[in-house]
């Protein structure tokens, strides 16, 4: 029997449980300390292996401190049909942000006050990401 590839939209709620349990500062393990769960559980849930139920949503979200609706935001075409998301942002945004250096730089770049120095360091990074293009 092949195995089946996990659906787009489970994979991708998936990530934003994961982001925002590491925005939190939370571990996999106290997050299923949280829901009854094994941290392997809370893993299969992460990668989009197994399906999250509404209930477990809800509960994870509860913990989480978010509406389920976070869940959804921003998710690939085909999940919003009752009109959740429809700002989405690019999936590339989505996919940065749920990795840790992806939060790292946003929380201390959301922690800069000066909008000059905000703009000087978006200067440089485009700088930088223009030369690596080049190489």
């Amino acid at each position: 029997m092949a195995s089946k590839t996990p659906d787009p939209i489970d994979k991708y709620v998936g990530s934003r449980i994961r982001m925002r349990r590491i925005m939190l500062g939370m571990s996999q393990e106290k997050l299923g300390d949280g829901l009854g769960l094994t941290f392997q559980q809370i893993q299969k849930y992460e990668k989009g292996t197994n399906r999250v139920g509404a209930s477990r949503l809800q509960q994870i979200a509860d913990v989480l401190q978010v509406h389920v609706s976070f869940m959804f935001e921003g998710a690939p075409a085909g999940a919003n049909s009752s009109g959740m998301g429809e700002s989405a942002s690019p999936a590339y945004v989505s996919d940065f942000l749920a990795t840790s250096d992806g939060l790292a730089l946003t929380k201390a770049f959301t922690r800069l006050k000066d909008a000059k120095l905000r703009r000087s360091i978006v200067d440089l990074v485009e700088q930088i990401a223009a030369r690596e293009e080049r190489q």
